[in-house]
């Protein structure tokens, strides 16, 4: 969490879309039929995803305020 605070917008938007992809890469394996590599890594992923809207939209609530 301290390494998101520190990001700029763009740089959170960057990450945003890098994990959003590796998330749907994850899903993909699994729905082939695969074994995820590192199961506990989807539920990682998503919470960070959720970590980064969170700060975004708090970027967005302090700047229309």
């Amino acid at each position: 969490m301290k390494q998101i605070r520190e990001m700029s917008r763009e740089e959170l938007k960057k990450k945003l879309n890098d994990l959003r992809l590796e998330l749907m890469k994850e899903r993909a394996q699994i729905a082939v039929g695969g074994s995820p590599s590192n199961p506990g890594r989807i539920k990682e992923i998503r919470r960070t995803i959720a970590r980064i809207l969170t700060k975004l939209r708090e970027g967005e609530k302090a700047g229309s305020m």
